[in-house]
């Protein structure tokens, strides 16, 4: 995968040593997402730039990439992998082009040129991208339709600066880190969520998910081109399983693609199970060596875990089921304490913001230590939220909450705010016109049942909001080390596939993710498919607490410290007091308890010390 930044500037000649010197500071700072080769391109109109994690050909992939056609030119920064670009190769064979290498990057950019704006509605994969049309003056932006891949931008002076990470906005001129009151309640509020189009900063936006963007001279033009849609499910329940698992195993084949070293990441779990399951089938199909496998723990997990309703049991004995099954060369990567706490501050900067603390940062260091033997990696991320696999689906005390479900004590987080910044933002207001603006686009047919309803209801929610979470989670952890993270229960074919079909039958036998456990009855140990959820692997280890609550002490102690000017100094010494326990359910999800909490705060006033907000309140 990459990083794309870039600039319009309809005043002047960009052709200048100020206006490249811009770009170049710009594309420096995503280095880590593209390490192996950068490249730019500029006119007097346009600076667009790339950096490059080498995927798929090496030679014919590089990028800015430029098409010159009847007379026109084009150039694309892409940042993605379209996974159907065998298909649209072909067509565009067929219609009269021709190729020089075999990178998606020159297909989607032909694509483009031969389907205009509609190019879109004929790809299938994970993509932020940006195409200059040098004829029309004008530049063409695109992300995927989950928002895999993120693209964040600004409008100064009429004019367009755009870029893959928010940190890459600040290297230009005229872009400053502020915080407003839609700041605050994002970060406090609905945090480590944010609000899909909202890039926390003031004057920072976030191209949403299936959407695109036109900028020309006359301005900006932004446009959704797909989302979930409800219909009658008309098949049968045998039909159903087929279909079902006829697209998950094209997803997964059309992900395998790739020129470099690839393996997937194993937890014991059914979604990594059936992952990794097809992964070898297509291994031992093409005759190809078969697959690595990872998985993460850390050091002294098995002297101190914990059994609770959201992490019932430990990975080990599973994940040496499915190994055994079928063969493939496992490794599992341990983490320790010191480096869990010492690598937030990293997390933090991979996301530009306060994130999920040590759920974030071991991800971050597990993707490092993968990253030595391999370049991809797929994982079964998205599962649970589109065959309805967490606890809240089921939970009475979730579904009529009236909020979201994986963040319910609103009062706890209210109260955590500076007492003269609380005077000045109610967060239950904020959060409540967010939840209540997504549930407002959630299409119910009157064909539904009552269950089916409430289901669509907080299925929306769950993808619309925690699956974004997640997947920011799992690009930024991953390109912050040059590592690709592919994902495909994302695929939007199966998603909108499994939209449909009505909750008595996703949650076939009363279980969570039931359908799929029928489905992969006979081709998984009976174990792994009876297995309950089980979400990431935290450390139970008591010196992770010891540790982050030492850290937060010593912010705490410090009188000049940032974070006292957004929250509230007492609040978060009972936080230290009690060991988190003060805030009687998680901050975010199921894993952040009191020792990630504290975490978070430290994240907090990281990135204050960092970033350095203008607080405009």
């Amino acid at each position: 995968m990459c990083g794309i930044v870039g600039f319009t500037n309809y005043n002047g000649n960009m052709r200048n040593e100020e206006a490249q010197k811009v770009l170049e500071n710009m594309n420096n700072t995503l280095k880590r997402r593209g390490p192996d080769e950068n490249g730019s391109y500029v006119k007097e109109d346009i600076c667009i730039a790339h950096s490059r994690l080498i995927i798929i050909d090496p030679k014919g992939g590089k990028q800015p990439m430029i098409c010159k056609y009847l007379g026109n030119t084009y150039a694309i920064t892409y940042n993605g992998q379209i996974y159907n670009a065998k298909e649209l190769r072909k067509k565009l064979e067929e219609s009269g082009f021709v190729f020089e290498g075999h990178s998606d990057t020159e297909v989607l950019l032909k694509a483009f040129i031969y389907y205009g704006y509609n190019v879109v509605n004929y790809l299938n994969g994970i993509f932020a991208f940006a195409i200059w049309n040098e004829g029309k003056k004008e530049l063409f932006l695109a992300r995927d339709h989950f928002g895999v891949k993120p693209l964040f931008y600004s409008i100064k002076d009429d004019q367009l600066i755009f870029a893959s990470e928010i940190k890459a906005l600040f290297e230009y001129p005229s872009i400053y880190p502020k915080i407003d009151k839609t700041g605050i309640s994002e970060l406090f509020g609905v945090g480590p969520a944010h609000t899909p189009g909202v890039g926390v900063f003031k004057g920072i936006e976030e191209l949403k998910p299936a959407n695109f963007m036109v900028f020309n001279r006359s301005g900006i033009k932004i446009q959704e081109y797909w989302r979930l849609r409800s219909k009658i499910h008309t098949d049968d329940f045998e039909t159903t399983c087929t279909k079902v698992k006829d697209l998950l195993t094209d997803s997964i084949e059309r992900q395998l693609v790739s020129d470099v070293p690839l393996c997937t990441f194993l937890s014991g779990g059914l979604d990594s199970s059936i992952i990794t399951l097809y992964t070898a089938n297509y291994c031992n199909k093409n005759n190809l060596p078969m697959i690595d496998t990872y998985s993460v723990d850390y050091i002294d997990n098995d002297k101190n875990f914990e059994k609770t309703d959201f992490q019932p049991n430990s990975d080990s004995e599973y994940i040496n089921l499915i190994t055994k099954k079928l063969g493939t060369k496992h490794h599992t990567i341990y983490l320790d304490t010191p480096e869990l706490a010492d690598s937030l501050k990293d997390a933090m900067l991979a996301r530009d913001l306060p994130g999920m603390a040590d759920v974030d940062s071991s991800l971050l260091l597990f993707c490092k230590n993968v990253k030595k033997n391999a370049t991809v990696a797929i994982m079964g991320e998205c599962a649970d939220e589109i065959f309805g696999g967490y606890p809240w689906f089921f939970r009475e005390d979730a579904l009529t909450s009236g909020t979201f479900p994986w963040s319910i004590n609103i009062s706890g987080r209210q109260h955590l705010l500076n007492p003269e910044i609380e005077k000045k933002i109610d967060l239950k207001q904020y959060i409540d016109y967010r939840y209540n603006e997504t549930l407002n686009e959630v299409e119910l047919l009157e064909t539904d049942t009552e269950e089916t309803k409430e289901k669509r209801k907080i299925t929306y929610l769950t993808m619309y909001w925690f699956m974004q979470t997640l997947l920011a989670r799992t690009d930024r952890m991953g390109m912050y080390n040059g590592f690709e993270l592919r994902v495909p229960f994302c695929d939007y074919r199966l998603a909108e596939y499994v939209w449909n079909i009505p909750w008595e039958t996703k949650s076939l036998n009363g279980r969570e993710k039931g359908l799929l456990r029928y489905i992969m009855r006979d081709e998984l140990p009976k174990e792994i498919v009876e297995r309950k959820k089980s979400p990431y692997p935290k450390t139970w280890n008591p010196t992770y607490l010891n540790k982050v609550k030492g850290m937060l002490s010593e912010i705490m102690a410090d009188e000049n410290a940032p974070i006292t000017d957004l929250l509230n100094k007492e609040d978060i010494l009972e936080i230290l007091n009690t060991d988190g326990k003060s805030f009687t359910r998680p901050w975010f999800g199921q894993l952040m308890t009191g020792p990630q909490l504290m975490a978070y705060l430290c994240q907090v006033n990281m990135w204050l010390e960092t970033y350095k907000p203008e607080i405009e309140i």
